[in-house]
């Protein structure tokens, strides 16, 4: 864990955060800023934390760049380091986002697409880490994740019907946060929801494109998390 904060700084920085989010959550563009047809790469990216042998939080960014028709890896790139910002509900993309960065700058193909372990629009105010981090990124972004968040801690999912494509739409004070989608017939719906100059309903096609047999999570996403472990344990093994 990050250094201890107290609890008049931690309100402190909420409040600060949390005026981020509100100027940037109106910035969000839920239409497309692309031709689908044009897509050449998607980048997944996903993090994963572990505590030193003094007890610091640490963590890992990794992404993995595919090709988007074939599913080859294109390359895989990582950074790790010091988490300093702790822990607080609805405020994760400030912990994530220094070493989402630092690993984007190590990129040598800069994907036309950010996929994130993770959520966007399903958020408080909208400002998941798919949605904040597609300013800094200044590519489409959109979310994808294993486990259902409830943004407005009351709103549950409708299941979709079994079958592969099935969807709900997961409504919140009559507006569209995101989406339960299902990948695979039978198996347990993942949620979609945009990140920033993308369209909902494109990021479901995309996400449904890049599935293969071997998971329920679309392909750039599922390899970025095999990558944090192994790059987990090598980081560990250092200190």
């Amino acid at each position: 864990m990050s250094e201890e904060i107290n609890t008049e700084d931690m309100e402190q920085m909420q409040e600060k955060f949390r005026a981020v989010q509100e100027e940037l959550g109106g910035k969000i563009s839920r239409t497309d800023s692309f031709d689908i047809n044009s897509i050449k790469t998607v980048a997944g990216i996903d993090l994963t934390y572990w505590k030193d042998e003094n007890d610091k939080e640490q963590a890992v960014c990794c992404i993995v760049v595919i090709d988007y028709k074939t599913h080859e890896v294109i390359e895989k790139k990582h950074f790790g380091g010091k988490i300093d910002v702790p822990y607080m509900p609805g405020f994760l993309a400030f912990r994530e986002l220094p070493l989402i960065l630092e690993t984007v700058k190590l990129l040598e193909n800069i994907p036309d697409i950010y996929v994130f372990d993770g959520n966007g629009y399903l958020h408080p105010r909208h400002m998941g880490i798919a949605s904040h981090a597609s300013f800094y990124l200044e590519r489409p972004t959109f979310g994808i994740a294993k486990t259902y968040f409830r943004a407005d801690k009351k709103t549950d999912y409708t299941e979709p019907s079994p079958e592969s494509g099935s969807f709900t739409d997961i409504v919140i004070g009559g507006e569209v946060y995101g989406r339960a989608l299902r990948t695979h017939t039978g198996v347990r719906p993942v949620f979609v929801s945009v990140g920033n100059n993308i369209s909902l309903d494109t990021a479901c096609n995309i996400a449904l494109d890049l599935t293969d047999k071997e998971s329920h999570i679309p392909i750039p996403t599922r390899l970025a998390d095999l990558e944090t472990h192994v790059m987990r344990e090598k980081l560990r093994s250092q200190n």
